[in-house]
């Protein structure tokens, strides 16, 4: 098999699983909204929730990073930013979980209400993608 056939299974592995989550997670999330405030306000509470939290956006990020290194499709791309993306993010609620809160809290303050429905519905149409080119049907010999 070569490394463009692998490129191919890997990407559309990780696009059936991330697609789905994208699409549903935001969705609920912006259908929510309301409810999401309380759970943030929750979240900043307790201290062991962003490292909880941080230590698996890490870990699911650095799984993306070791197995999909590929950045030559649209999905690819997308998977590729969203391994980044999530170890990032869980780095940085490890090791500055205040300087993450304030900037939530700053975000949500700031009246930034459409900007964070633009990039929820961004997120939605990404998992959409996701699905489609994860479980449409391969046009060759599998």
């Amino acid at each position: 098999m070569s490394t463009s056939d692998q490129a191919q299974i890997r990407t559309r592995m990780f696009a059936r699983a991330l697609g789905p989550f994208f699409t549903i997670v935001p969705t609920t999330v912006a259908i929510r909204g309301s409810y999401m405030r309380t759970l943030f306000t929750e979240f900043q509470a307790n201290p062991m929730w962003p490292w909880l939290f941080g230590a698996i956006l890490l870990i699911f990020g650095l799984v993306i990073i070791a197995f999909h290194q590929y950045w030559r499709s649209p999905a690819a791309v997308i998977v590729s930013v969203v391994g980044w993306f999530l170890a990032i993010r869980g780095v940085l609620l490890l090791t500055v979980p205040s300087a993450y809160n304030a900037a939530g809290n700053a975000l949500y303050n700031s009246g930034a209400i459409a900007a964070i429905w633009v990039l929820f519905v961004c997120l939605a149409a990404s998992g959409l993608y996701l699905t489609y080119a994860g479980w449409k049907p391969q046009s060759g010999p599998p």
